[in-house]
């Protein structure tokens, strides 16, 4: 399996159309936002990733998503690192197929500033996605 996209958005529609096929509709898509109060505040990004089974993949693995700070080493590296928060899902895709899961971390900011969310399926390589955190409008 392999993770073909992974982003930050407010919402996510599908709807059939002939074939039969599926489209998918994304909206917000964002790799920032302004904090809903002064720091400390906790957030809750919805982080969708779409992956992908080869036709000849298998049908079963998992999904991990590890959100650190972006000057930090990823925890696959660094056993000793203490994420912000993580996910780990299972993923059953049937091969030849597509799918996407959704994410929805608590992020604690103590001050503004950008984390990652480091995605990867089973021990795979890590697709990174960058999430600033800015300073409150008005």
């Amino acid at each position: 399996m392999e993770i073909i996209a992974a982003l930050f958005m407010d919402d996510i529609e599908l709807r059939s159309v002939p074939g039969p096929s599926t489209r998918i509709d994304l909206s917000g898509i964002q790799f920032s936002a302004p904090a809903p109060a002064p720091v400390p505040v906790t957030v809750a990004p919805h982080l969708v990733v779409f992956v992908w089974n080869p036709p000849d993949g298998r049908e079963m693995g998992a999904l991990e998503v590890v959100f650190t700070p972006a000057d930090g080493p990823s925890p696959a590296d660094d056993p000793s690192v203490i994420p912000l928060a993580r996910n780990v899902q299972a993923l059953q895709i049937e091969p030849g197929k597509f799918n996407y899961r959704l994410v929805r971390p608590e992020l604690v900011f103590d001050s503004y500033g950008t984390v990652v969310a480091r995605c990867r399926i089973d021990d795979g390589p890590e697709r990174l996605v960058p999430y600033t955190l800015l300073p409150p409008v008005g």
